[in-house]
């Protein structure tokens, strides 16, 4: 499997030890992220690379690594195809998953541990989407609609 993978500044430290962690696995990584921690872009120029290769076929999978997660999984989202899930524990890595088919996580390189950041990602790798929604098309329609209206309504 090929996953891709990125980070600014702030995530730079854990996306080197996930990306080793991943290699001694056998997994393909196309490195998406700064090269060294005194070159730094922002998270809003790394997370789009990582969605084009998703969205290209070059990569099955995403991570993305920023301070907390956030804004990397805001700009991943953007992009279609892509679902970004903000990771923070092995929990909510495999429901990002199971619930949500989520193929890209998000990891806050401020306050992810390296251990723990090697256990998340396992865990979302080791699980399959598994939630039936038969009604998920016309409920994500609906939502998507409603959000919609609540930024037309914010940005008059």
């Amino acid at each position: 499997m090929t996953i891709a993978i990125a980070s600014d500044l702030s995530g730079f430290p854990l996306k080197q030890e996930i990306a080793a962690h991943l290699k001694e696995q056998g997994y393909t990584l196309l490195d998406f992220g700064i090269e060294r921690e005194d070159a730094p872009q922002p998270y809003f120029i790394q997370a789009p690379k990582v969605a084009k290769a998703i969205q290209e076929g070059k990569a099955e999978k995403g991570i993305l690594i920023c301070g907390t997660g956030q804004g990397m999984a805001i700009v991943a989202n953007k992009h279609k195809g892509v679902y970004a899930c903000v990771v923070d524990d092995i929990f909510s890595a495999e429901r990002s998953k199971i619930v949500n088919n989520a193929n890209v996580i998000t990891l806050g390189g401020w306050i992810t541990a390296p251990f723990v950041g090697k256990q998340i990602v396992d865990a979302w790798l080791a699980v399959s989407f598994t939630q039936k929604m038969e009604f998920k098309k016309e409920f994500l329609t609906n939502a998507f609609n409603q959000v919609q209206v609540l930024e037309e309504e914010q940005f008059r």
